[in-house]
């Protein structure tokens, strides 16, 4: 380690530079600035920040530890000069200033499940993680149904709290359990009560922030604005989200789940048509999801689709619902399991029912991570038989990419556009995520499967969202534009898609909280200003 009495030094190389500067310096840097803005001593803050050159082995486990896509852990894939890992409210306010003071620009990581590692990975020279991971404290309060989760939790230990109090509460949210809370909620987040309940950000109440002065922000003192861009407009263009406050929702003691599997020979294309024309308007309590998928059936390629639901009651009620609404599926009693709502998500997670307790929800490790690519669209228009049965054939030929189909309809019907940043509500139909993985680092295997993904976006053209052709935020997609420094021209490219008509309004949020664009990445928000541009360094 560099002795103390060069730091000034370095420290004016660091304010006097935007090129690209040795990793010890800013290392260097961030030791003797930390102590100055925190009530914590240099050796207490020494134990949180982690570098390549001094101390590298546990600088690359903490690196390696929320990575969730393997495309993004390679050697050429840039690192961060310093990884900076918190415990406490007042050390994310003195990374924020010293970040701000040394220009260099930082990334916020809670659960490192952004498809496309911008949370942990950055097309600038000098930038820091900043990882959530110690915020995780989850506290349950039934009495008045709420809960105040940090933002480095997982969504498996949250629903593993949640069930320690009550078998008859729930949380709106997504069914991986390793996904962050920080990046789930400021993204919109929806799970299988999405019909019932809306997204998660639907259900939050409050929130602490620290903002680019290094304010501690609740709700109340960061105003409705800012309070609202961070319920679905990203909170990395605007701070550091803390915590969330969230509404919990009531969930019957008996819930029920089902797994349908049907080929195109067995009429997949005309059960999902079936499917698109009944979702919208069907009981509330069902969630159907739809995988499509080429898969091999006796030596033959053919598409297949997986029906998998979730419905808020009895099976005897959901099979007379489905007799009505949906015989064609032909489901039957014995096709359904009868679960409370604790196991219902370790279905939705693909754990087995037989072998697996609820304490697995608290294993915060990934059991598999590959290489993968996700994109998105929403459907506003019914998709004929034959526009099914061609994208089957396309899935087919193109051999490895699926589809993820997700219904709306029900509360999603009820809710303002306008009401989070959030804009896919009514009119949509279902979401679809497009979704290739894959587990050899071959780079021409990985170009292959982008370019899987890309095909299929083109050939879904006519049957999707237009002008502009919706996206869903936490299904980051860069195709779909990058934003290079601070360029309204550049962010409204992928800014309308994902925020429809709320762009404009998070850009004055985002002028008016962070004028100088410090919290930044490659799809943030631009500010008004940011017509002039600020090339990345």
């Amino acid at each position: 380690m560099k002795s103390l009495n060069m730091l000034p030094l370095l420290l004016t190389l660091l304010f006097s530079s935007n090129a690209a500067l040795d990793p010890d310096s800013i290392y260097q840097s961030f030791l003797q600035c930390l102590p100055e803005n925190s009530p914590d001593s240099a050796s207490d803050i020494s134990a949180i920040v982690y570098s390549s050159t001094a101390n590298s082995s546990a600088y690359t486990a903490v690196l390696q530890a929320y990575i969730k896509n393997n495309r993004f852990n390679t050697t050429s894939t840039p690192k961060p000069s310093v990884i900076i890992t918190p415990t406490t409210e007042s050390q994310v306010r003195a990374t924020v200033l010293c970040a701000k003071k040394l220009d260099v620009q930082i990334k916020i990581r809670s659960g490192g499940h952004d498809y496309e590692g911008i949370s942990y990975v950055s097309s600038e020279s000098n930038f820091i993680i900043l990882d959530m991971f110690n915020f995780r404290s989850i506290d349950v309060n039934i009495d008045d149904e709420t809960a105040v989760v940090g933002a480095g939790a997982q969504l498996g230990e949250f629903y593993y709290r949640i069930y320690e109090k009550s078998k008859v509460h729930g949380f709106p949210a997504g069914v991986c359990q390793n996904v962050g809370v920080g990046g789930h909620l400021s993204g919109g987040g929806y799970g299988t009560m999405l019909r019932k309940y809306g997204l998660a950000v639907d259900h939050v109440i409050d929130a602490r922030i620290v903002d680019v002065k290094g304010r501690i922000l609740d709700r109340k003192s960061m105003g409705e604005d800012l309070f609202w861009a961070i319920c679905g407009g990203g909170g990395g263009s605007f701070g550091v989200i803390l915590s969330y406050t969230v509404k919990l929702v009531p969930v019957p003691e008996v819930n029920t789940v089902f797994r349908i599997l049907k080929t195109q020979a067995e009429n997949a294309s005309e059960l999902v048509y079936k499917w698109q024309t009944i979702m919208p308007d069907i009981d509330d309590d069902l969630f159907i999801r739809v995988l499509l998928q080429p898969v091999t059936v006796n030596r033959q390629r053919t598409g297949r689709a997986t029906f998998i639901a979730h419905f808020l009651g009895d099976s005897d009620r959901l099979v007379a619902l489905m007799d009505t609404h949906f015989p064609e599926l032909g489901l039957r009693k014995e096709d359904c399991i009868e679960v409370n709502w604790i196991e219902s998500v370790l279905y939705w997670a693909n754990f087995d029912l037989n072998t697996t307790e609820p304490e697995i929800l608290l294993d915060r490790n990934s059991a598999d991570v590959n290489f993968g690519k996700r994109k998105s669209d929403y459907v506003q228009t019914v998709i004929p038989v034959s526009g099914i049965e061609s994208i089957f054939n396309k899935q087919v030929e193109l051999g490895r990419i699926g589809f993820v189909f997700n219904p709306y309809g029900g509360k999603m019907y009820e809710i303002a556009a306008d009401a989070t940043p959030f804009p896919h509500r009514a009119g949509n139909i279902f979401k679809i995520q497009y979704s290739i993985n894959w587990n050899d680092p071959d780079p021409q295997l990985e170009a292959a499967n982008l370019n899987q993904s890309r095909v299929m976006y083109d050939f879904m053209t006519p049957f999707v969202s237009k002008n502009p052709r919706g996206a869903f935020l936490n299904y980051r997609d860069l195709d779909i534009g990058v934003m290079t420094g601070d360029s309204y021209s550049e962010g409204r490219v992928y800014g309308e898609k994902y925020f429809m008509g709320n762009f404009e309004r998070l850009v004055k949020i985002k002028t008016a909280v962070d004028p100088d664009n410090f919290f930044r990445n490659e799809q943030s928000i631009p500010t008004l200003a940011g017509k002039a541009s600020r090339k990345m360094k």
